[in-house]
This record gives structure tokens, C-alpha cells and sequence, in this order.
């Protein structure tokens, strides 16, 4: 039932308060109509007795307080949801922006969906392949996993979440495989670089793209990524796809809710961000995952900027405990020119033993990542003790360590951002660099997967 008043009290943009209201409720959508006759969009956000705070997805300029009218809608925002979705480019509020026509919607569903029920969750043991070798081969992506990946400002992270958006697929000659990408508060060149990049690769075709500008309203940025979520939630659990969702980046989403909070006047939290963080990153990274009785599943990446390179900082920090695992990306890889500059150590995909080995990737997965792990480990060692004590300090093994670690960094994590590599091509990079050490080194691989693998020194 639509509900229309002329009651407007106060605006302090983005909010505006409407008194002698009834019947409103939390997250209804509404629209304010100006003299003129021009509409614009806003949503509930609170309700105290008769007076509701509403919030407005456009600027508040022009409005006059006694001749607009605001409209309540009896709804929350929804998406217009069909398969026609895939290949198509949107604003952050789901409206297309490609030239297209308007979708044919099947159904239209509320953009704030539900975590999903963890009594409902079944667990994620099946590989995803991305074509990054240090993600594939050291901390593998199962599909229903949360993996974040922490950047920070000035990183390539931007073409790594296009190159895995592009190259990701689900081994087993599935092809029901789709890809949704949120890009929240980004510039007009990224947002450009990744719609020309997805039709440059074909990849746009199984891709539906959501595009928040920084330019764009803060109120749209919140609404951004539940939109790309109710578009994976239909085609993973209506159309049984299986569904990667890349979100960059969840920084800019943090620092909208804390410009929408500080306008609401709420006593603030760590470093002025709303105490409620934790709850609504949570309400966004858990309705990602598999479903018991559905053949479709959410796999989600989501990507965030530290500020100030900090992993202590809030969103990083809150992001950790939510999500299974993180990629880090390192800021001295990238001076090297180590392209994705991905540091291997600190990063963890806490999954990534379900989603590997026979059957799923091959049979000396496990032993090979825990053997290169353990030698880059001791190599990186090795090479601060050559800085400090020269490299007459170190024994010959030691040496051969050192000599690991900058091969393992050149050949294995730098691979660049064009190359897409086979799980199989990456475990056989392992073993020849594995190969580097005596074979009385290699302690965390079976003997059999050795004498099979490792490839005969001439």
C-alpha cells in the first residue's frame, strides 16, 4: 500500500526526517516528489513512533520542505532478477548501463537477503581453479569459500581481481560456471579498465557487472554489494550455477557506512567506524557458501585496501574473523616487479586442504605445497642472514635455499597477469624448483610422489 505525506520536517543530506507517519517499516523504499514533478529514491532507515529517518540515494538539493511529498512504496529495494542478467553491465542500484534494454524479470527479490543458516550450509571440498599459481598451488579457493584479499593502496590488485574473474572455472568439464563482480566506489578509469577487459577476453559473456562510482551517492555504495549477492543468490540457487562473486573493494563500502553512520549521529566505534561493522560485513560475507539439497553454490572474493598497509586496521582486522583465510598482497614483491605480488607466508586459505588431492587436483598436492612453503620459509631466512653476515656465513644448503627463494618468487608467484596456468602446470613448476634442492631436503613429500615427479637431474 502506497502512503503519501507532506510532512517533510528536517534534511540533513543524506537523511531526512518525515513526522505523523503509519504503518512505515525499517528498509522501505520511498520516493520524494519535488514542485517540479522530478522524483528521487530513498530508503527507511529508522522509525520512532510517528516519525520516520530516511535516507536519500541522491543529493538533497532543491528540495523545499513544505511543498515536496514523500511516498512510502510498501516495499524494500529489489532487484530484477532473470538469466538475461549474465553479459550485462549495471549501476550500483541494478539499473543497466551498457545501451541494453531493460530486463525481463522472472521474479524481483529483496536485495537484503539473509545469511544463509548455518544448520543449512554444507561444507566446501571442491577446487577452483583461478590460473594464479600462488593461489591454486599454496592457498587453494573451495568452492563455497569467503577468501579475502587484503591490498593495499597503489597495489595491482585491480587486474588480479580481473584476471581471476576472467580465468576462474570449475574443473570437470562443468560449464554452468558464472562470474558476479561488484566494483564499489571506484574511479571511472577502473571502472572502464574492467568492463573493456571482460569484453576484450569474451569473459563479459558468463559476467554480470555492477559498477558504484566514487562519484556516486554513498547510500548506493551500501546497496551495491547486497545487489551483486541477490543476483549470485538466483543464479546459484534458482538457475544451479556455480557463482565466484569478486567484490573491490570493501574499504570504500566501510568508509559509506561510517559517512551514513556519522550522519545519523551514532556514537562511533575503532576509528570512528560504526560499532556494528563486524554485524554488517558478517550480514554480507555469510551469504556466501553451498547449500544442502542445491547443486549451485557462492563462491566469494571479496577484495579490501589497508589503510596504511595495517592488517590491525578495522576492516581487515573484522574481515579475518568472518572469512575463511586471506591473500596478502605485499607492497616490497611489487618494487621487485613480482607480478601478482602475492606474499606467500602470511597469506592462508584455512579450506585449502578440502580442495585438494586425488580426484580433485592430484595426488602430491598436500606434500608439494607444505615442501615449498617450508623451503621459501628457510630461503627468505637464509637471505637475511647473507645481508647481515655475508654470504660466506652460510652453508652450501643454505646457499641453495637462498637460490629457491628468488626462483620461487620469479618463476612461481610472479607469472604476470596474461598467463593462465593449469593446476597441473603449476604443481610440475613446483617440483622443478623443488628440484633445486638435494633430494634429502625434501622431507614433507612421499618417497613414491618423488621418484614419479621430481624431475631426473641430466
Amino acid at each position: 500500500m502506497i502512503r503519501e505525506y507532506k510532512t517533510i520536517r528536517e534534511i540533513a543530506s543524506p537523511l531526512m526526517m518525515v513526522s505523523q507517519v503509519e504503518g512505515v517499516s525499517y528498509n522501505e523504499l520511498a520516493e520524494i516528489e519535488l514542485p517540479n514533478g522530478e522524483t528521487r529514491q530513498c530508503k527507511v532507515l529508522e522509525v520512532d513512533g510517528d516519525t520516520a529517518v530516511v535516507q536519500l540515494f541522491e543529493s538533497a538539493a532543491g528540495i523545499n520542505l513544505k511543498e515536496s511529498k514523500v511516498r512510502f512504496l510498501g516495499h524494500t529495494l529489489e532487484l530484477a532478477v532473470s538469466e538475461d542478467m549474465l553479459g550485462r553491465v549495471f549501476d550500483g542500484m541494478g539499473r543497466p548501463i551498457d545501451g541494453g534494454p531493460e530486463i525481463l524479470a522472472e521474479a524481483h527479490h529483496d536485495i537484503n537477503g539473509l545469511p544463509m543458516n548455518p544448520a543449512a550450509r554444507d561444507y566446501p571440498n571442491e577446487f577452483i581453479q583461478t590460473g594464479v599459481s600462488s593461489i591454486d598451488g599454496l592457498n587453494t579457493l573451495v568452492r563455497g569459500q569467503k577468501l579475502p584479499i587484503f591490498s593495499g593502496s597503489g597495489l595491482p590488485h585491480a587486474a588480479l581481481a580481473a584476471q581471476i574473474a576472467r580465468q576462474a572455472k570449475v574443473l570437470g568439464g562443468e560449464t554452468n560456471f558464472a562470474v558476479v563482480f561488484a566494483a564499489i566506489g571506484i574511479t571511472f578509469e577502473e571502472a572502464e579498465y574492467f568492463v573493456s577487459e571482460f569484453r576484450r577476453t569474451g569473459a563479459i559473456d558468463r559476467t554480470v557487472l555492477f559498477t558504484n562510482l566514487a562519484n556516486d551517492p554513498a547510500v548506493e555504495r551500501i546497496a551495491t554489494p547486497r545487489m551483486a549477492l541477490t543476483a549470485a543468490e538466483y543464479l546459484a540457487f534458482e538457475k544451479d550455477m556455480h557463482v565466484l562473486v569478486i567484490m573491490t573493494d570493501i574499504t570504500n563500502y566501510a568508509e559509506a557506512l561510517r559517512e551514513v553512520s556519522a550522519a545519523k549521529k551514532e556514537v562511533p566505534g575503532r576509528r570512528g567506524y560504526p560499532g556494528y561493522l563486524y554485524t554488517d560485513l558478517a550480514t554480507i560475507y555469510e551469504r556466501a557458501g553451498r547449500r544442502i539439497g542445491k547443486k549451485g553454490s557462492i563462491t566469494m572474493i571479496p577484495i579490501l585496501t589497508m589503510p596504511e598497509d595495517d592488517k590491525t586496521h578495522p576492516i581487515p582486522d573484522l574481515t579475518g574473523y568472518i572469512t575463511e583465510g586471506q591473500i596478502i598482497l605485499s607492497r616490497e614483491l611489487y618494487r621487485k616487479g613480482v607480478v601478482p605480488p602475492v606474499d606467500v607466508l602470511p597469506s592462508l586459505s584455512r579450506l585449502k586442504d578440502k580442495g585438494v588431492g586425488e580426484g580433485k587436483t592430484r595426488e602430491d598436492h598436500s606434500g608439494t605445497m607444505n615442501q615449498l612453503f617450508a623451503a621459501y620459509a628457510r630461503g627468505k631466512e637464509a637471505k637475511e642472514l647473507m645481508t647481515i653476515l655475508g654470504e660466506a656465513a652460510l652453508t652450501d644448503v643454505d646457499k641453495l635455499y637462498a637460490k629457491f627463494s628468488d626462483a620461487f618468487e620469479k618463476s612461481y608467484v610472479s607469472q604476470g597477469n596474461d598467463v593462465n596456468r593449469s593446476i597441473e602446470e603449476t604443481l610440475n613448476l613446483g617440483w622443478e624448483l623443488l628440484s633445486i634442492l638435494p633430494t634429502s631436503e625434501l622431507k614433507r613429500v612421499k618417497t613414491e610422489h618423488i621418484e614419479k615427479y621430481l624431475p631426473k637431474k641430466q
